[in-house]
């Protein structure tokens, strides 16, 4: 079996750590109807239209 040769020190395995624990920005894309940035699969607040129909009266 495959043994070590020394400690992982901590700045190594926290750097590796870091890595893995990043988040990713949020992804954006514009409203068809208003050109608000919205969340994907998410009602526009703005206008309250979600993949082109009127959903919510805002």
């Amino acid at each position: 079996m495959a043994v070590p040769r020394a400690k992982t020190s901590k700045a190594r395995t926290r750097r590796r750590q870091d890595i893995n624990m990043r988040l990713d920005p949020p992804t954006l894309i514009e409203c068809s109807s208003c050109g608000n940035k919205v969340l994907l699969h998410r009602v526009c607040p703005k206008c309250g239209f979600y993949r082109g129909k009127q959903v919510i009266n805002p």
